[in-house]
C-alpha cells in the first residue's frame, strides 16, 4: 500500500524537499524481463526502481554498516550511485559519499569535530568521505578506543572503564598510580582527580602513566624524565596527581605509545608526534634526549593517515591508511634484531614502510611493538612476526631471529583479531575469545601452569603457540590481553573479558596484579579476577 493512501506521514531523510517523482527518475532504459517483486503506488502488482526513492535507499545503505571498500564497490557496478544524488548537505555528492558520510557522523572521534575540521580531515584523507570513513573503522578495530581496557605496565597497571573511570594499582615510586603520593598499593583505587574528565585511552611506561580524554587532552603522572627510571635511580621533579601536559594543548590526541626514552602520541587526523629521544634524528628530527615539546614524525608519514601506533624498545611501528586504499606498517628507530622488519638490523632514521606484508598480499589490521620482536594480525585472521625470537617469542618453533615480517604457521586455523606483544612475550587473541601464548615463560605471565600435581613447570619457555587453558576455562570471551612492555621488570598480564571483567596473574611483587598476595608469594599461575567491573 503507498504511504500517501494510508495516512502514513511521510519521512524525509536528509532534508530533500517535496518534489514530483518524474524529476528524481532515472533516464529510460533498455526494456527487458524482470521478476515482479513488490508493488509501487497502488495495488497493481510493479517493480520499485532505485531511483524512485533514493532517500530510503540511502537511509538504508547508512543502516547497513557498510565499509568503504563496500561502497565503492557500488559505485563501480551501478551508476546510480555514483552521480550526483542532490541531497543536502552537499548535492553534489553521489548516493554512496553521502551514505560514508553519515556513517562517519556516528564515529565518536568525528562528532565534536567543526565543518573546517571535517573537510580539512577529507583532504588528507584523498578527498573522498569513503576513504575517512576508512580511516575511522580502521582507528576503531586495532584498538579499544572509548571501550573498557586494561594495561600491565612496569610494575603498575591502569585500568579503564568503559564510562571513562580510571583505576590504577601496584609500584608507585615515581606516582605513577595518580593519587597524590608515592606509596605502592595493591588495591585498584579510582583515580579521584579525574572524576569530571573520561577517559578514552591509557598507556604505561616505566614510572609513568598517559591518559587521554575523549576530547583529545592529555594527562600525564610520574616519572617527568626519561632515563633514570629504567635503571633504577631517581630523578629530582615528581608528578603524582595528573596534570594537562601543555605542549599537546594543540593537539587533538588519540592514543598513546611510551617507549623506552621516548613517547608518542597521534592525532585524530592521523598524524603522529614524538618527543624525547630524538637525538642524533633518531625518530626523523633532533632534540635534546628530555625534550617535552612534540615534534611530528618526519619523512614518509607526513601525509599519510596513521591509526595506530605502537612503541618498543627505541623503536616506533605505524600502521597507515595508503591512498590507494592499502594498509601498510611503517617502522622507524633502531633495527637491532631485526625488529624494523626491512630484512635487516640496521636503525632507521626515518619512517619506512615494510614491504613483506604486500608480497604477502596481507592486509595489516592491529600491530603490536614488543621490547625486541613485534607482530601484525591482518584483514584474514594470519598473525605476524618478527625480530629477535629469544625464548621462542615469535611462536615458530624456534629461537631464531626474524628481519621481515613471517605468519606464524601454528595459527594458521586460527583467526586472530587482537595480538599483544611484551619482552619475549606474545598473546594472541582469536575471534571466538580463544587465547594463545608463547615465549619466555618467567614470571609465570604466559599464563600455562596446568599442572595439578605440582610437577608441572610454569616458567616454561613455550616455542610455539599453546592454548591459554587458564583462560578458557573462565567460559568468557577474551576481548582484550596486555602485558609489561620492559626489560627491566618481571612481567605480568592482565586480561578483559567480554563482560567486563579484569583477571590477572604473573609477577605481582609491586601489587601489580591488583590481588593481594600473602605467604612471601611474589607472582600467580592462574589468571584471577580483579575487583574492578569494566563495563
Amino acid at each position: 500500500m503507498d504511504a500517501t493512501t494510508s495516512g502514513t506521514p511521510i519521512i524525509q531523510y536528509h532534508n530533500i524537499p517535496d518534489q514530483p517523482i518524474a524529476t528524481i527518475v532515472a533516464p529510460p532504459v533498455a526494456t527487458f524481463q524482470r521478476q515482479v517483486r513488490q508493488c509501487f503506488g497502488n495495488s497493481t502488482p510493479g517493480e520499485f526502481p532505485l531511483a524512485a526513492s533514493p532517500s530510503i535507499v540511502l537511509h538504508v545503505l547508512t543502516a547497513g554498516n557498510l565499509d568503504a571498500q563496500d561502497l565503492a564497490k557500488l559505485e563501480a557496478t551501478c551508476s546510480f550511485f555514483r552521480r550526483p544524488a542532490n541531497f543536502a548537505p552537499d548535492y553534489e555528492l553521489s548516493i554512496s559519499e553521502l551514505v560514508a558520510l553519515d556513517m562517519c557522523q556516528e564515529r565518536a572521534i568525528f562528532k565534536p569535530m567543526t565543518e573546517e575540521e571535517r573537510q580539512h580531515l577529507k583532504q588528507r584523507c584523498g578527498g573522498s568521505w569513503k576513504l575517512v570513513l576508512r580511516f575511522l573503522l580502521a582507528g576503531e578495530t586495532c584498538f579499544r578506543r572509548e571501550k573498557s581496557q586494561a594495561i600491565a605496565g612496569p610494575g603498575h597497571s591502569i585500568a579503564v572503564t568503559s564510562k571513562g573511570v580510571v583505576y590504577s594499582f601496584g609500584s608507585n615510586s615515581s606516582g605513577q598510580l595518580g593519587h597524590g603520593n608515592t606509596e605502592e598499593d595493591w588495591r585498584p583505587q579510582a583515580i579521584r582527580s579525574l572524576q569530571e574528565i573520561r577517559i578514552i585511552q591509557a598507556a604505561a611506561g616505566a614510572g609513568r602513566t598517559m591518559l587521554i580524554s575523549d576530547a583529545g587532552k592529555v594527562y600525564a603522572f610520574g616519572k617527568d624524565s626519561f632515563g633514570e627510571i629504567e635503571y633504577g635511580v631517581q630523578g629530582s621533579k615528581l608528578v603524582t596527581t595528573p596534570q594537562l601536559v601543555e605542549s599537546l594543548k594543540g593537539i587533538f590526541v588519540v592514543q598513546a605509545a611510551i617507549g623506552n626514552f621516548f613517547t608518542a602520541v597521534l592525532s585524530r587526523e592521523g598524524r603522529v608526534y614524538t618527543f624525547s629521544w630524538g637525538d642524533d634524528g633518531r625518530l626523523g628530527h633532533s632534540t635534546e634526549p628530555n625534550d617535552v615539546e612534540p615534534h611530528p614524525l618526519l619523512g614518509a608519514l607526513e601525509n599519510i593517515q596513521v591509526v595506530q601506533i605502537a612503541a618498543g624498545y627505541c623503536y616506533l611501528l605505524c600502521l597507515a591508511c595508503e591512498l590507494d586504499g592499502r594498509m601498510s606498517v611503517y617502522s622507524v628507530g633502531c633495527g637491532l634484531g631485526g625488529k624494523l622488519g626491512h630484512g635487516s638490523r640496521t636503525d632507521e632514521k626515518y619512517p619506512r614502510r615494510i614491504e613483506q606484508f604486500q608480497n604477502m598480499n596481507l592486509q595489516p589490521m592491529v600491530v603490536a611493538a614488543g621490547a625486541w620482536h613485534a607482530a601484525v594480525v591482518g584483514r584474514d585472521g594470519r598473525v605476524c612476526t618478527w625480530g629477535w625470537g629469544r625464548y621462542g617469542c615469535l611462536g615458530h618453533g624456534n629461537e631464531e631471529c626474524e628481519s621481515v615480517p613471517k605468519v606464524v604457521e601454528a595459527l594458521s586455523k586460527v583467526k586472530a583479531i587482537h595480538v599483544a606483544t611484551g619482552d619475549y612475550i606474545t598473546f594472541v587473541v582469536s575471534d571466538d575469545g580463544d587465547v594463545y601464548s608463547f615465549g619466555c615463560g618467567e614470571s609465570a605471565s604466559l599464563g600455562h601452569n596446568t599442572a595439578t600435581d605440582g610437577q608441572g613447570n610454569r616458567h616454561a619457555n613455550v616455542l610455539s603457540p599453546e592454548l591459554v587453558t587458564s583462560l578458557k576455562q573462565l567460559n568468557e570471551r577474551v576481548v582484550q590481553i596486555s602485558l609489561t612492555n620492559s626489560i627491566y621488570w618481571n612481567a605480568h598480564t592482565l586480561a578483559v573479558t567480554e563482560s567486563g571483567k579484569l583477571y590477572a596473574f604473573g609477577a605481582g611483587d609491586k601489587g601489580q596484579l591488583g590481588i593481594e598476595l600473602v605467604n612471601n608469594q611474589t607472582e600467580r599461575g592462574n589468571p584471577e579476577r580483579v575487583d574492578i567491573d569494566l563495563s
